[in-house]
């Protein structure tokens, strides 16, 4: 058969099934007969998974195949998604009546089954990076994955801009060096920066096509609006008084995906819904990445089949499948930008020209101002770029070591394959003679260690001959790092999910807790699982899990300070607005409302002490580096000792003797001039960089998380770490991983160039000194965040809120009376 005539065969099963050929499906499969690389961009549920596979199918449907090989590697994100990507490539086989199968290799795929793939492999693979890091580890790898065409990479977005994407870019790599022919494709929904994705997917200096789909579906985006305006202005927290018209509006839809940002949140809000509707119990249902793999994917069958009313879910079901039956989406809080609520209102009308929709849910008063300003940066098309790492030496030591366990490697040649990734095409003869020199006797404070001497040179060619590092190593693939995870079971043995040991470590035998959308109570804990039983005592306890704190993106950042300019200039009208006039008037009124060319400060006194409050609008991580750099920078003019809050919109320092406040005095301290030094000075950077180092100890292989079932707690690890982090500070200064803890502090954590580019902006802007009366509405989530943090009982605490808040709305009331 023709590949015309394959293609013509492919259409028609388009036609059978009512779909429609879109032009950018066809170019995709054009490119792929071409010989060519690239990446397809389309929004979420537009075909372009099948863009992406049906290129290598109307080869096999047209040629057939003689190479028993595996031939296609189908890359995802999660390996929750590798068995509706599984099924839904298998079924296009199917339907086409070809005798190929697809298969996944993933950590859940048996022993048994990976020797079965050995020794007889699929037509295609669906499997992660960590798993083909770990196929790359055997020996004979270069046999059984040299047959390998072509490698589809699923939700590139979600991996280029993280430590996983630099793991996958070696693994290209060598997939390039080990393969005749590598057809090299991306897929991905929402990405801005295009361009790039392109390069640091397929390498530098390599030609690719860019494949864009069809135009994006209209999203619609609405607010739930409180009733009790009053009261809600002023409140700061979760926002489970809207829970009422949230009810209504799940009942009103058919299916309905309620995402919170973190797994916390959405405990919290699944219990509260049930609280209100019991009779919900069994239509209902919680998902998020710690819960226990069986019953995500029991709850994810559910929705396909459309059992379920509503799923309360987190970032778990922000990928994956097209589950159809959704008819809205809900998000409570803001999404902190403008990609997430495109990637969640794309769940619901997930059908190419139907319209998405999402109906978010506010958490404060301030996130109607956020909630208004996403949908005009949506309208502008102002979507956030993902940004990649560089330079990852711990990736590149892990990666290099994994190779010398499988084919081996000679030095030479993988400098040239290494430099063949985006990640690392400006490494330095320096560097790369200090990750060989770290793999192969743990650099200059570590020789002395055998455990470290990991790879040898055996006549010209780099290999690990010491099979308890083979093992070891294998058992430590990844870039995933997090606190250590604590299984959660009942005494019977069923297993809940994973909770942080921090969270548990707090916890004694009797205490109770949510978890899995169950009020629990603690029994006992044994050998890093904690065993529950079920409690009828409630308890609003819920787990905090590590990282899940977002910060407000550059982009919808910049579209908040617009919006309140438009709506000072009278430009600007939405039922979000609207709902905030009075408040907007009171900043107004007590104080100033900024806009882009403005830089707020507030100085207010409170019983609690002296404050001033500032407004960069740069998002909480550059906020906590620069309040910590004023704070230091103000101590030195005029000894002091200050409380710091921070948030989205600016950070609090709270002094308890007067601030003799200086608007001259204060532009000489925001200032980028010596910034670099003045941060390492005013953090503890050696303690930061210290706890960063333990993820990067454990991805080089210098610290072992333990076998399975006999993992090391959060605080061995961390001990562990510190130790080698201390030997390395004092014996080998100029360690390189010391260097990228301190460098991952800075560009991650703190955010170092936005807040660097913060300060270069705000000389620019129009300085605005207020003194008000009282708090404003910028101002008061801070005072009371850190109200919150200062050693309060619950009942001081809601006590000290109730009275301001009094104060406040009876001023407001006159205010607004005048």
């Amino acid at each position: 058969m023709k590949i015309d005539a394959a293609i013509a065969q492919t259409e028609q099963w388009f036609l059978q099934n009512t779909w429609t050929v879109f032009d950018f499906q066809k170019n995709a499969w054009q490119a792929w007969h071409d010989g060519k690389s690239g990446l397809i961009h389309s929004p979420t549920g537009s075909g372009k998974t099948l863009a992406a596979w049906l290129g290598p199918v109307q080869s096999l449907l047209a040629n057939g195949s003689e190479d028993d090989r595996l031939q296609v590697l189908w890359i995802t994100p999660l390996r929750a998604l590798a068995k509706d990507t599984r099924d839904h490539l298998q079924d296009a086989l199917d339907a086409l009546d070809i005798d190929a199968s697809v298969q996944i290799r993933t950590g859940d795929t048996s022993s048994s089954d990976r020797n079965k793939q050995r020794d007889k492999p699929p037509y295609a693979l669906v499997t992660t990076p960590e798993s083909l890091s770990i196929m790359l580890s055997y020996p004979g790898s270069e046999i059984g994955l040299s047959g390998i065409h072509t490698v589809i990479v699923d939700e590139w977005h979600e991996l280029m801009g993280s430590k996983r994407g630099v793991q996958l870019q070696l693994c290209l790599a060598r997939l390039r060096s080990l393969c005749h022919s590598l057809s090299v494709w991306g897929v991905s929904a929402t990405l801005a920066n295009l361009d790039e994705a392109l390069s640091v997917l397929l390498g530098p200096g390599k030609d690719g096509s860019i494949i864009q789909g069809i135009v994006p579906r209209a999203i619609e985006v609405n607010s739930v609006i409180p009733n009790d305006k009053a009261t809600f202005k002023w409140s700061g927290h979760l926002g489970l008084q809207l829970a009422e018209p949230v009810i209504d509006a799940i009942s009103s839809a058919g299916t309905t995906l309620l995402f919170t940002n973190t797994r916390s949140q959405a405990e919290l809000w699944f219990q509260a819904l049930l609280d209100k509707k019991p009779e919900w119990l069994h239509t209902i249902a919680l998902h998020h990445g710690s819960l226990d793999r069986e019953l995500r994917t029991s709850i994810e069958n559910r929705l396909r089949d459309g059992n379920l009313h509503c799923v309360v879910c987190t970032s778990s079901l922000d990928l994956g499948v097209d589950f159809s039956p959704v008819d809205q989406v809900l998000q409570v809080g803001s999404p902190k930008g403008v990609a997430r609520l495109v990637q969640r209102a794309g769940r619901s009308g997930h059908r190419p020209g139907s319209t998405s929709r999402i109906l978010c849910v506010p958490t404060n008063a301030l996130e109607m101002i956020e909630i208004d300003a996403v949908r005009r940066a949506l309208a502008e098309g102002r979507i956030e770029g993902r940004r990649p790492p560089t330079r990852s030496l711990d990736v590149l030591s892990q990666h290099l070591v994994t190779i010398a366990m499988g084919t081996g490697f000679v030095e030479k040649a993988m400098l040239k394959e290494i430099k063949d990734t985006h990640a690392f095409h400006e490494i330095t003869d320096t560097e790369w003679q200090w990750v060989m020199d770290f793999i192969s006797r743990g650099g200059q404070a570590l020789q002395g260690y055998p455990q470290y001497h990991k790879v040898l040179n055996v006549a010209g060619t780099h290999r690990v001959m010491n099979k308890e590092v083979q093992q070891r190593h294998r058992l430590g693939i990844g870039t995933i790092s997090s606190d250590a995870q604590m299984n959660v079971s009942f005494r019977g043995g069923k297993r809940l999910g994973t909770t942080e040991e921090s969270f548990i470590a707090r916890l004694k035998p009797g205490n109770t807790f949510q978890f899995s959308g169950r009020q629990l109570e603690l029994v006992s804990v044994k050998d890093m699982t904690a065993y529950v039983k079920k409690s009828t005592r409630r308890s609003k306890v819920v787990p905090r899990w590590w990282g899940t704190q977002l910060p407000l993106t550059s982009e919808l950042s910049d579209s908040v300070q617009n919006t309140l300019y438009l709506w000072k200039e009278k430009q600007a009208t939405s039922p979000e607005l609207d709902c905030m006039n009075d408040v907007l008037t009171l900043q107004q009124a007590w104080s100033y409302l900024p806009g882009p060319k403005d830089f707020l400060i507030e100085s207010i006194t409170t019983h609690e002490g002296h404050s001033l409050f500032f407004f960069p609008f740069a998002g909480r991580l550059a906020h906590e580096g620069l309040s910590m750099v004023i704070a230091s920078r103000l101590s030195e003019l005029t000894p002091s000792t200050y409380t710091l809050q921070i948030n989205d919109y600016g950070f609090e320092l709270q002094s308890p003797e007067p601030i003799d406040v200086d608007l001259d005095q204060l532009k000489t301290v925001f200032t980028p001039e010596k910034l670099l030094e003045d941060i390492l000075k005013a953090i503890n950077s050696g303690e930061i960089a210290k706890r960063r180092f333990r993820d990067i100890a454990r991805i080089a292989g210098l610290i072992f998380d333990g076998y399975p079932g006999r993992s090391k707690s959060a605080k061995q690890l961390q001990t562990s770490s510190g130790l080698i982090f201390e030997v390395l500070k004092n014996h080998d200064a100029d360690n390189l991983l010391l260097e990228l803890a301190h460098r991952e502090v800075l560009e991650q954590q703190l955010e170092f160039h936005r807040l660097e580019n913060t300060l270069k902006n705000l000389s620019k802007k129009q300085w605005r000194l207020e003194e008000p009366e009282r708090l404003t509405p910028l101002s008061f989530p801070l005072w009371a965040e850190n109200l919150n943090s200062q050693t309060l009982t619950s009942m001081n605490f809601q006590d000290r809120i109730n009275s301001m808040l009094g104060s406040l709305e009876h001023a407001a009331l006159e205010t607004l009376d005048q």
